[in-house]
C-alpha cells in the first residue's frame, strides 16, 4: 500500500473530509474542511469521491515524501507547489513518484490549501469522519513531522479534465453574504454589522474568524436586556460579543453559545470565510 511521510507541517496541517454531520445534539460539531468546495475540487481532479479525506494545509510550509507513486492535486489558496525540483501550480493533477518530495509554499492569497491523493488518506475515522476537530480533539491528531499516512485504494473513474483553473478574488475586499440571524434584535443597530468594513484578527482559527472594526459605526448590544441563555449555534453563525467584534463561526465551532447571533453566512460565503487570513478586509452584505 502506498503512503505519505510528513516532512514538515507549517503552522497547521490536519486531515479533513466533509465532516461528521448529525451529532450536534451530542455536543459534536460537524468539523471538516473549512473550504468545502476546494476539498471537493481536489478530490474530483484525482478521480476520488468528493468526500474522501485530504490534508488541509494552513499558511503553507508543508512537505511530504511519496512512498510509492502517487497522483495528487492541490486546490484552495493561491500557493506554489514544488515536486522534486520542479515547480508546479494548483488546481491540476500532478504525479509524485516514489521517493519524491512535494512542498507547498506560503499562499499569496487565501490561507488553506487542500492536498488530495488518488485513493484518499486512509486514517482512522471517528463518528464516521476522518476530520480533525481542533477544538475537541476528536478525530486524528494534528499532523506532525514523521507521521505516515496510508493511501486508500483508488476506486473512482478518471475525471474528464486534469486541470481546473479558478478565477481569483475580485479586488482587495472580501464580500461575504449573510441572512439576518435570530438575535439581531438584541443589537442597538443591527445594520451596523453590514455597514463599513472589518479586518481579520490574527487570533482567528478553525473555530472562528474574529473581526475588528476598520471603518463604520460601532456594533453595540441594546442596553438593559437580560443575558441570553446558551443556545444552539451553527457553522456560519455571526455572533456578537459585548466587545462588538463579531465572530464568524468556522467548522470547529462550539455547538452552543450565549451571545447574540446577528447573522448567518450563506453557504457560498462559508467557503470564502474559510480562506480569510489575518489582515484581510471584509464587508458583510445582507441578503434575503
Amino acid at each position: 500500500m502506498s503512503s505519505v511521510t510528513v516532512l514538515a507541517t507549517g503552522p497547521l496541517a490536519t486531515v479533513q473530509d466533509l465532516g461528521r454531520g448529525g451529532y450536534a445534539h451530542l455536543g459534536v460539531p460537524r468539523s471538516g474542511a473549512a473550504d468545502r468546495e476546494s476539498l471537493r475540487l481536489a478530490n474530483r481532479l484525482v478521480g476520488n469521491p468528493e468526500d474522501l479525506a485530504a490534508v488541509e494545509i494552513t499558511h503553507g510550509g508543508f512537505a511530504m515524501r511519496a512512498d510509492g507513486d502517487l497522483t495528487v492535486a492541490a486546490t484552495g489558496a493561491q500557493a506554489g507547489l514544488v515536486v522534486g525540483d520542479r515547480p508546479t501550480g494548483p488546481n491540476a493533477t500532478v504525479v509524485v513518484r516514489d521517493g519524491q518530495h512535494l512542498r507547498v509554499a506560503a499562499p499569496t492569497r487565501g490561507c488553506r490549501v487542500y492536498l488530495a491523493v488518488r485513493g484518499g488518506f486512509d486514517v482512522e475515522a471517528a463518528l464516521g469522519s476522518r476530520s480533525t476537530d481542533t477544538l475537541s480533539g476528536l478525530g486524528p491528531a494534528r499532523l506532525a513531522v514523521g507521521d505516515r499516512l496510508a493511501v486508500g485504494a483508488a476506486a473512482g473513474e478518471w475525471p474528464a479534465t486534469q486541470w481546473a483553473p479558478r478565477p481569483g478574488p475580485d479586488g482587495l475586499t472580501v464580500t461575504l453574504t449573510a441572512t439576518v440571524g435570530p438575535r439581531a434584535d438584541r443589537l442597538a443597530d443591527p445594520e451596523a454589522l453590514f455597514t463599513g468594513t472589518w479586518t481579520v484578527n490574527p487570533a482567528s482559527n478553525r473555530v472562528g474568524v474574529r473581526l475588528d472594526r476598520l471603518d463604520g459605526p460601532a456594533l453595540e448590544h441594546l442596553p438593559g436586556l437580560p443575558e441570553l441563555r446558551s443556545e444552539g449555534i451553527a457553522h456560519g453563525s455571526v455572533q456578537v460579543p459585548p466587545s462588538g467584534q463579531p465572530v464568524l463561526f468556522g467548522p470547529d465551532h462550539p455547538v452552543t453559545g450565549g451571545y447574540p447571533v446577528a447573522a448567518v453566512l450563506t453557504a457560498e460565503s462559508l467557503d470564502r470565510a474559510g480562506q480569510l487570513t489575518p489582515g484581510d478586509v471584509v464587508h458583510l452584505r445582507l441578503v434575503d
